[in-house]
């Protein structure tokens, strides 16, 4: 198995708000050695008012499968 930070799992889900912190919290990730699985998706949140997103990433040394 991959050791990763926090010994999180291989596969992680980033969401929320569609804002600057949001995409702070998807550069660190990468920064730390995360990579980008996918596209990001968007999705109005009626009861927010406001737009929420979400990116999958992958550890950088996992083998997956698309």
């Amino acid at each position: 198995m991959y050791q990763t930070p926090e010994d999180r799992p291989v596969y992680r889900l980033l969401t929320g708000a569609d804002d600057r912190a949001f995409c702070e919290r998807v550069s660190e990730a990468l920064a730390q050695g995360w990579r980008l699985y996918g596209s990001p998706s968007l999705s109005w949140d009626t009861a927010e008012n406001c737009m929420k997103a979400a990116q999958a990433v992958v550890w950088h040394e996992a083998d997956v499968v698309r």
